[in-house]
């Protein structure tokens, strides 16, 4: 159970409830992803973006409401992210990341690709802020000497950064590869968070 460095004046209960956002989060939007290709029998994950489910039908309900519902267990998550960097530049850099990624998915349901260039400018910066964030929060916690969790944290930033290296044909295998990579870290690091050492406040 990892145990709290002095000084820090994080409140432990709410990074405990917070931190099952962290678990949840990704599970949520992966669910959701999952359900909108099942009803999209023309979708190809060499051929096509995810956001194109976002497009029109029934799909586009559940792709683009998915996307928000997340965005909203995201951006709880990233209160515990606040709650446990409290007092920390680095770390608290680490949140607004966190929460600006949660942002920039609420609007990529909001602006699916009808609503024309703002959504792939939204789409851009999600997919930039997920690594930063991680890669931001791998350094805070090295600084915190939790070193496996940094280390961790390092290798899911440098992966969700490199699966975009190759030239795909379409972005939907990368898109997946990154968020996955995140949506992994998230849960571990949410985990984590549930399991702070209570004895110490």
């Amino acid at each position: 159970m990892p145990v709290l460095p002095l000084g820090v004046g994080m409140n432990v209960r709410l990074v405990q409830i917070f931190g099952y956002f962290g678990i949840f989060t990704p599970i949520l939007g992966f669910a959701m992803v999952l359900i909108a290709i099942r009803t999209a029998p023309w979708f190809s994950w060499t051929g096509n973006a995810l956001s194109d489910l976002g497009v029109e039908g029934f799909t586009a309900i559940v792709f683009n409401h998915g996307l928000q519902m997340t965005a909203a267990l995201m951006s709880l998550y990233a209160l515990g992210v606040y709650e446990l960097t409290r007092g920390d530049a680095v770390g608290q850099t680490g949140f607004l990341l966190t929460l600006a990624g949660a942002v920039f998915l609420f609007f990529i349901g909001l602006f699916p690709e009808t609503a024309g260039r703002v959504h792939f400018y939204f789409s851009v910066a999600f997919f930039v802020s997920l690594p930063l964030s991680v890669l931001t929060l791998a350094y805070y916690t090295w600084k915190q000497g939790w070193r496996r969790l940094s280390y961790l944290s390092a290798a899911v930033g440098a992966v969700a950064v490199l699966v975009w290296v190759p030239g795909w044909g379409a972005v939907a295998i990368p898109e997946a590869l990154s968020a996955l990579a995140v949506g992994v870290w998230s849960s571990v690091f949410g985990f984590w968070m549930t399991r702070m050492d209570e004895s110490w406040d």
